[in-house]
């Protein structure tokens, strides 16, 4: 088994989800198996069988993207279909991957791999530039608010590790990029076959000053990337005595995880749709009472006053509270075979909290190539994005995706089949 990182370097590491996207033959899997190969992250036994699949298919070398590129299908065929999730680490940051296809057909796949993502990693062939799948991926990024966006222009050594063939795609993507209300945009020259930049800076490219890719991820800020102003917490469960032993112990707390702001022992809270209002008493996390709790941290609250509170409810500021409505705009990506249209009705989870929703109209569904819109569509299928109005039949607590991903986010499933057709996306005001 190859070497991996010292645990003990690693255990208190900040953890940075990730994804890849591109065009296909980009080289998205090559990269990844490059950063694992390079950070000492791969079995020996996995290495030797894709030594031996890439010495069978006649590879000049050991081909990397056999690591991630696991169903059979997506190895006959040499591209990704699949969302691959895997596992790094380094003594700065642990890291988790996910590996997202690029065709067209599959941008559903995307959208969900990328959804808990703080960073996007967009491939780009140093030999074509900015194409139309490219523009497609940074459209996505912008839409699912994810905060940083690296433009990897991969290839280098196919056209010579040239800067000025660098400069001119730079200067497309930062074009195009300050036509989207999008994240922060870095852009780096790299080869994923060689290695040149992925996790060592390259001696081929002396022109470049800026970091290699892996120094770039280390060191990344994602503790700003959270909302730590609107406390919220969506309550999981009532945790109460589980045996006759410890029945008699008044004990009751609220698990659930942190979706927003920080709270402290003796913060005033008000619980939601309820409106009853109390104090945090204690805090915990693994049994042990701990000073704060903010996102995403899953804890269990405790409650100065004897309050009801069930799972859905959600825990947050007298002065600071989500909205409460049953109309609701939405960007929808849709999931499904069977297209979306108007009247249809589906199960809604937001948060902790079901509910029920019929689909009012489609307001205009969205082409993820260029951000235009076309308000004579009517209806999404499949991989679709287009915003509707729904409404459900209770009201939900919510925030603007824009202020807080995961109260601002929802998926609809079809109840007959219990099959997930959409993700969603809230917003408030005018589109």
């Amino acid at each position: 088994m190859r070497p991996a990182p010292a645990q003990g370097l690693v255990d208190d590491a900040e953890l940075l989800r990730f994804s890849t996207a591109g065009s296909v033959d980009d080289g998205k899997s090559t990269l990844i198996g490059r950063l694992l190969y390079d950070t000492k992250t791969v079995f020996e036994d996995q290495l030797a069988h894709v030594t031996d699949v890439s010495t069978r298919r006649g590879d000049e070398r050991v081909n990397l993207a056999l690591l991630t590129d696991g169903l059979r299908a997506e190895r006959e065929q040499g591209i990704t279909i699949d969302v691959a999730y895997r596992y790094f680490a380094t003594p700065r940051r642990k890291f988790i991957i996910a590996d997202t296809p690029g065709h067209v057909q599959y941008t559903r796949n995307m959208v969900t791999g990328a959804s808990t993502a703080s960073l996007t990693i967009i491939l780009v062939d140093a030999r074509h530039g900015l194409v139309e799948q490219s523009r497609r991926h940074a459209v996505i990024a912008a839409l699912l608010r994810i905060p940083h966006l690296v433009v990897a222009v991969n290839k280098m050594d196919l056209v010579g590790w040239d800067e000025a063939a660098f400069r001119r795609i730079e200067t497309e993507v930062r074009a195009f990029a300050a036509g989207l209300d999008g994240p922060e945009l870095t852009v780096i020259p790299i080869s994923a076959l060689t290695g040149a930049n992925v996790v060592a800076a390259s001696v081929e490219m002396p022109w470049y000053v800026g970091p290699a890719l892996l120094a770039h991820l280390e060191a990344v800020d994602i503790a700003s990337d959270a909302n730590r102003v609107d406390a919220r917490f969506p309550v999981q469960w009532v945790v109460r005595p589980q045996s006759a032993a410890t029945a008699h112990h008044d004990y009751r707390g609220y698990a659930g995880q942190v979706a927003g702001g920080v709270l402290r022992p003796g913060d005033p809270i008000v619980v939601l749709p309820s409106g009853v209002t109390s104090t945090i008493a204690k805090i915990e996390q693994g049994g042990e009472a701990i000073a704060e709790a903010y996102a995403p941290m899953s804890v269990t609250l405790h409650l100065a006053d004897a309050v009801d509170v069930g799972r859905g409810d959600m825990v947050c500021r007298p002065d600071n509270q989500p909205t409460v409505g049953q109309e609701l705009d939405a960007m929808l990506c849709w999931l499904a075979d069977k297209p979306l249209a108007a009247k249809g009705r589906y199960a809604l989870k937001h948060t902790t909290r079901w509910t029920r929703a019929v689909i009012g109209e489609v307001s205009y569904r969205l082409d993820v190539n260029t951000g235009g819109r076309d308000a004579a569509a009517g209806a999404l299928g499949k991989n679709d994005v287009g915003r509707v109005r729904l409404r459900t039949s209770t009201p939900i607590l919510y925030d603007a995706y824009r202020q807080n991903r995961t109260t601002g986010s929802f998926i609809l499933v079809d109840e007959a089949t219990n099959a997930t057709v959409a993700a969603g996306m809230l917003l408030q005001g005018p589109a």
